[in-house]
């Protein structure tokens, strides 16, 4: 079928497909990357959970130097790029049928290492392929081009896709829910008791009866008094919470049976308690007595329909934050479950000694619907691409596939670059600069988005998915552009060498208002707005001397190519390593000393910029 019409279609113009092709190349990566992340935390997936599992599917990215070869001798570059775009949107479907399904988790992870792995494959074919379909003239031309139309990909990807999803979930909910909680100073509220309520008292707004709505156990306000309440009580009250919620914590059946693992109980458990207690909360407080509370239950007033899920978030949205719901944030709600309320445990700060009040706000959403639906318009998008490139890419001559001397070529190809690499001098170090360059926004990626998007009482922001969208995936993204851009213009005029240690201090020192916000949880959108675009502007600036020295330290070698790609994989190999522990590690210290240490993470960034030699001259216009 690509025979008849080559000679044809072997000059057809790049602008019908350089766009196209490297804007569908950044979809898949960004999806993967980040938009799962936003995905997993608005479908209940914890922190650890996220950070860990996500981290992996960087791994064929890690390892694409490895099948690069394979690219190169079986089938044509043209072939491998509208066959991967076809298997990577059924891949999308299938995970949209698996977001409603009981077990999504495993079975979308899955889908989405699929993904990952047509991604990187069709990263070495689409970059192979630009070579080949292009003269030196118009690569050269055209580099901006592909460039600006994959960052378009990451701001649709992080962006629009995430507020598309944010919008879905809040027309598909029910209406928002308020409550205000009131401190009462003691001797003004004796007649108040810690009573848990029962099901027979249930609000919901302005009427019961008719269209769905999000109901209470209280009607509009909840007192709590003043006064000292024992440890005690307060465990027992949070453990029938648990019970009723079923967020109890489930001890492994195995580890009932034959204990716990070597790994657990010389390992894991010590290293958390140390943890724990020298950067977390330390340990518990000598005294017996805390913080009263009060008890909320939230329900609704029917029955969803058959196979609708309706997930209820419980938050305190503005006021004292001396007030924090310690147990109840979330529930999904079925027609299998809708008469069994959240009980959520509200409990005032132990030193607070006068009148206080916060509103809480109980929203809801159709967020497996939401992302079903994202998902799916993916899906659609790389059947098209698929499509589209199977008609429109040009023929090149020289894009054949070279499978004789099936051996011989591998160990070419593959083997000798591979020896090469590891013996260019300065090998070490410029291996230390790539893993560790980026240690610190490695961490910061895989939290930054459930760190707004957690309840207040989880320490979050607590904003909304369109809101992480715009904020984070279009303003930070362009805000990333534009420090990659001014980076980049600065290198050019002046050379890497005067210009990465201050690229090296724009990477990390604005991590320290993500300090800021966790600790002082601004309200205020446009502050967190503002605080994400300067973080994601020092990102770009800073990335650009990343990206520039593996240019540099490829310059003279002989396998550029193969080199870069090799280089390539260790990037990704800096990101995914220290992702994975990045979750484990604030679930035990909590998201302002976790981000402190994303913050000291500059330590080990500075160390590796001092290995590196890097020519005053590089960079600089000849």
């Amino acid at each position: 079928m690509e025979t008849d019409n080559q000679k044809s279609k072997t000059s057809r113009s790049p602008w019908f497909w350089v766009p196209s092709l490297y804007y569908a190349e950044g979809i898949p990566y960004v999806v993967a990357m980040t938009v799962s992340v936003i995905m997993y935390k608005r479908l209940g997936i914890s922190n650890t959970d996220i950070a860990l599992y996500t981290s992996w599917l960087y791994l064929p990215w890690v390892i694409k130097p490895l099948w690069s070869p394979v690219v190169e001798i079986f089938g044509t570059k043209r072939r491998w790029i509208y066959l991967m775009q076809l298997v990577t949107g059924a891949a999308f479907a299938c995970v949209a049928l698996t977001i409603p399904a009981p077990d999504f988790f495993r079975y979308s992870l899955a889908l989405l290492w699929l993904v990952a792995f047509n991604s990187a494959t069709h990263d070495i074919a689409a970059d192979g392929f630009y070579i080949l379909g292009l003269d030196t003239h118009q690569q050269a031309w055209f580099v901006g081009i592909r460039s600006t139309f994959y960052r378009l990909s990451m701001l649709t990807g992080q962006g629009l896709l995430v507020m598309l999803a944010g919008f879905i979930e809040s027309n598909t909910g029910l209406d928002s829910h308020k409550l205000n909680v009131s401190a009462i100073p003691y001797p003004q509220a004796e007649t108040i008791q810690n009573i848990v309520p029962g099901l027979e008292k249930m609000y919901c707004g302005s009427e019961s009866s008719g269209p769905l709505k999000i109901c209470f156990s209280t009607d509009k306000t909840l007192q709590i008094p003043i006064k000292p309440c024992t440890k005690e009580e307060i465990a027992v009250i949070l453990e029938k919470a648990r019970d009723r919620n079923g967020t109890r914590e489930r001890k492994n059946e195995a580890h009932k049976k034959d204990g716990p693992s070597y790994w657990d109980s010389k390992i894991k458990r010590p290293m958390e308690e140390f943890i724990s207690k020298h950067f977390g909360k330390g340990k518990a407080e000598a005294k017996k007595e805390t913080g009263n509370y009060g008890v909320v239950l939230i329900g609704l007033n029917g029955k969803p329909k058959e196979g609708e899920n309706i997930v209820v978030n419980f938050g305190q949205k503005t006021g004292d934050k001396s007030i924090k719901v310690i147990e109840g944030t979330r529930k999904e709600f079925t027609s299998e479950n809708w008469d069994k309320p959240l009980m959520s445990v509200i409990q005032l700060d132990s030193q607070l000694k006068t009148a206080a009040s916060a509103e809480f706000v109980a929203v809801s959403g159709n967020i497996r619907l939401s992302w079903s639906i994202v998902f799916i318009i993916i899906a659609i998008a790389f059947g098209l691409f698929s499509a589209y490139h199977f008609f429109i890419l040009p023929f090149p001559e020289t894009d054949k596939p070279s499978g004789h001397d099936l051996h011989g070529r591998l160990v070419s190809e593959l083997f000798k670059p591979f020896v090469s690499f590891f013996q260019k001098n300065g090998v070490i170090s410029a291996l230390f600069f790539l893993l560790f360059y980026r240690l610190g926004e490695s961490q910061l990626l895989k939290l930054a988005s459930p760190f707004m998007l957690d309840s207040r009482e989880m320490e979050g922001l607590n904003i909304t998915t369109g809101q992480v969208g715009l904020a984070y995936g279009t303003v930070g993204i362009l805000m990333l552009t534009i420090g990659g851009i001014a980076g980049g213009i600065l290198a050019a005029r002046h050379g890497l060498k005067k210009w990465i240690w201050w690229m090296a201090l724009s990477i990390n020192v604005p991590n320290l208002l993500y300090v800021y916000m966790s600790v002082c949880l601004p309200d205020n959108f446009a502050v967190i707005t503002a605080c994400v675009a300067l973080e994601q502007l020092g990102y770009g600036f800073g990335f650009a001397a990343y990206m520039l020295f593996m240019v540099y330290f490829v310059e003279d070698s002989e396998y550029k190519t193969a080199h870069y790609a090799i280089m390539t994989g260790f990037m990704a190999l800096g990101m995914m390593i220290p992702g994975m522990w990045s979750g484990w590690l604030q679930s035990l210290i909590g998201y302002p000393n976790f981000f402190i240490w994303v913050c000291l993470c500059i330590i080990p960034c500075l160390i590796a910029v001092s290995l590196v030699k890097i020519d005053p001259e590089f960079g600089k216009k000849k």
